[in-house]
């Protein structure tokens, strides 16, 4: 048997990995992908958003096609959330759970006609959802079951401002666009499924359309904000802005030991949607017997950054342990996520976190740490 080491798979690159290359962005793996983590300072990058409005590459994001008489049936049976409920050009938030109600994954879902549907999925776990779903559709009556991800290109245009500029380039009007709704238009002709949705925490718009048209439409956009201040976001700041915004990330937040309810998500888990799901005989057991550990926000009282992994403690003994935790750039602090018991849940409770040995101290606050102003 040889012990010679088996190459690395080869990263993919998203449509605009020459533009990445030519604006300086530093290129990291994420989620099999080779993206920018950042094109100048995180912290410029954040505030840009927050104040004026940035552009996210965010094509390495997966989408499947499904479609067909039994379309609805078989996203009901797939996911927690109640998908009856949605209208044609509306969006809605779930997951996708194991029989242990654990988290496979969480995602959008769009219904763009009446048996058609748009199912999008964080790209880390792309490979895995594709499996999942071909898996569980077995039965039901599907039209098109297709994994259209190298397809798709998604840009997220967040901030502000995003729709005043946006709108100069729009074939439709952009106020008639509710909040996680969506509407099929063209951003200067190129044809664009046009989304208010986001995950920064700020009002702005995810673009979906043809990988071709990328390159062009990345420009254009970057062009119209140039001289309002619009700047390339990398996924550190995405980071950041999420984190503000008190959501969940797929890895850390939430996992397949981890479920929806004790994620703070039970307004997404519709036990009572009329229809058996993956996952539901579980979550109604937890729901019942109570939760074991709740996902909190955490601020440090003393100066230090709590990192993801980092103990959770009270009275010095270890009672969680963080999820996600860096600097709050719109906050002035230094802020984190992460699960303890539901007694050590409560606003206001003093905690410790261990900073490689040190006990440095933090208390539980309210979700999300970040609120815009409307």
């Amino acid at each position: 048997m040889s012990n010679a080491t088996q190459p690395a798979p080869a990263l993919k690159r998203t449509p605009l990995y020459d533009q990445h290359v030519a604006l300086g962005g530093r290129l990291v793996e994420f989620g099999g992908y080779e993206m920018p983590v950042q094109y100048r300072s995180i912290i410029e990058e954040h505030q840009a958003v927050r104040a004026r409005a940035g552009l996210f590459d965010v094509s390495h994001m997966g989408e499947f096609r499904i479609e067909g008489p039994g379309a609805l049936d078989f996203l009901q049976h797939l996911v927690p959330n109640d998908v009856a409920k949605l209208e044609i050009s509306q969006t809605l938030y779930t997951q996708l759970c194991l029989p242990t109600g654990g988290t496979i994954d969480d995602c959008t879902l769009y219904r763009l006609a009446d048996q058609a549907y748009l199912l999008v999925v964080n790209a880390s776990c792309c490979q895995k959802d594709w499996a999942w779903v071909q898996q569980q559709s077995a039965g039901f009556d599907l039209t098109r079951l297709e994994n259209a991800t190298d397809e798709i290109a998604l840009f997220a245009f967040q901030g502000p401002m995003a729709e005043a500029i946006l709108q100069k380039h729009s074939d439709i009007n952009l106020i008639s666009v509710p909040y996680y709704h969506c509407r099929s238009g063209a951003i200067d002709d190129i044809p664009t499924l046009i989304s208010r949705t986001g995950y920064t925490g700020e009002d702005g718009f995810e673009l979906y359309h043809d990988a071709k048209d990328a390159p062009k439409l990345w420009n254009a956009i970057l062009e119209a904000g140039r001289a309002s201040g619009v700047l390339p976001i990398g996924l550190g700041a995405r980071d950041t802005l999420r984190l503000e915004a008190g959501f969940c990330l797929y890895g850390h937040e939430l996992t397949e030991a981890i479920t929806p309810l004790e994620a703070a998500l039970g307004w997404s888990v519709k036990l009572d949607k009329g229809v058996d799901f993956i996952g539901r005989e579980a979550l109604a057991r937890q729901k019942e017997e109570g939760l074991k550990r709740k996902r909190i926000g955490i601020e440090m009282v003393d100066r230090s950054v709590p990192r993801a992994g980092y103990l959770l403690l009270a009275d010095g003994q270890p009672v969680g342990e963080l999820t996600s935790g860096t600097i709050g750039p719109s906050l002035n602090k230094t802020i984190g996520m992460g699960y303890v018991p539901p007694e050590y849940a409560k606003i206001g409770t003093p905690l410790e976190v261990d900073i490689r040995g040190r006990k440095v101290g933090a208390k539980v606050v309210s979700l999300p740490f970040y609120k815009r102003q409307k």
